[in-house]
């Protein structure tokens, strides 16, 4: 039929057309939630283990690997780093909770310093072992920490939100140092990229209680400085080995005794291909705590945050593999070093890599 359409024909077409619209519309809402769900369920999907990371689910199953340094054996009853600090007036936990609830604390006097020494001895030592040394943002955006594998959301997160933003206050430098190449394709002669960084981390520490969150030990707040690595697939394991061998050195040079332990597999987070942890000896609570960690965590991160380099043998883009470690968490080195240093007049000794004077006994008076 020729010519043009009625008025009769045309107004079904168009109620027709209207509704094929509707459902596309409707169908391309529905795929778009299909796909965020398959993303939600990709994201929950851990990173393969390393198949000398033992078996085990919690980190009563974890496995030491060797004990370093001898544990003071003290001719007086060893105190731990609360009664000393307040003492010494170091430290303010009761300020802390009246300006910002609890789990805050204000550092005082030779504290302060100490902060600041354990903070530029060990920013030295990794410029010299030829870390790019960063002072990185406290905030970042969901999508770099959903790309490290941090979940900013939900009832469990250990993450402070902003509200009406996209930000969030990061728990490690690890979130700010790994998003620095989101999106970047390298050059194969770049790596590898080798990164530093000194920041606070903030951690809501959910369900945190009982003697071992006590004070300084676990926190809402706190420094911490952060390896990070970009490497070639193949010389992941070595950059691995080598990053714990550095924070090895720290604590040997600090003369705290602690321990290497391998991560068991259910013990690991859903990044880590493999992990090791030092436990420093804190004599005033009679037992180890976790200072630093290290962890290769293969591709998972650079797949989701798509970070790649150009293989020269084969002209294929390949995915970085990536690694953090803890060179110093400030907070809990303080615990170790108050408490492993303190003598049976109230005295703290430090040690001579801070170029740090010994802190004085309290005043009699």
């Amino acid at each position: 039929m020729k010519g043009k359409i009625t008025p009769e024909l045309r107004k079904p077409l168009i109620e027709e057309s209207k509704i094929l619209r509707e459902e596309e519309t409707a169908k391309e809402s529905k795929l778009r939630e299909l796909i965020e769900q398959r993303l939600a369920l990709h994201k929950q999907v851990p990173n393969l283990t390393h198949p000398d990371s033992p078996d085990g689910f919690t980190d009563e199953d974890n496995v030491p690997i060797r004990e370093v340094g001898s544990k003071r054996e003290f001719d007086f009853e060893p105190k731990d780093h609360v009664e000393l600090m307040e003492t010494l007036d170091l430290i303010d936990f009761e300020g802390g909770a009246k300006v910002s609830g609890q789990k805050f604390y204000y550092l005082k006097n030779q504290a302060v310093f100490l902060e600041l020494a354990l903070a530029q001895y060990a920013m030295s030592l990794l410029q010299k072992e030829g870390f790019t040394v960063h002072i990185t943002p406290d905030l970042a955006r969901h999508q770099i920490l959903d790309g490290i594998g941090f979940n900013p959301r939900g009832a469990e997160t250990q993450i402070y939100s902003i509200e009406e933003s996209d930000l969030c206050l990061i728990a490690t430098a690890e979130i700010t140092l790994g998003g620095l190449l989101i999106d970047q394709l390298l050059k194969y002669e770049q790596l590898p990229i080798l990164y530093a960084g000194l920041s606070h981390c903030y951690r809501t520490e959910a369900g945190a209680a009982g003697r071992e969150s006590r004070g300084l030990y676990r926190v809402h707040q706190f420094s911490k400085i952060e390896m990070f690595a970009f490497t070639h697939p193949e010389k992941s394991e070595e950059m691995h080995e080598r990053m714990r061998e550095i924070e090895e050195q720290i604590y040997q040079d600090l003369g705290i005794p602690y321990q290497l332990v391998n991560i068991c597999k259910g013990d690991l987070g859903g990044p880590a291909y493999r992990k090791y942890d030092l436990e420093a000896w804190m004599p005033g609570r009679g037992e180890w705590g976790e200072v630093t960690s290290t962890s290769n965590c293969t591709d998972y991160q650079s797949r989701r945050m798509n970070i790649r380099f150009k293989d020269p043998n084969t002209g294929n883009n390949r995915f970085v593999h990536m690694l953090n470690g803890t060179a110093i968490a400030i907070s809990r080195t303080i615990i170790a070093l108050i408490e492993n240093g303190q003598q049976k007049d109230g005295s703290i000794k430090l040690p001579a890599c801070l170029n740090l004077a010994d802190i004085p006994a309290p005043s009699s008076g």
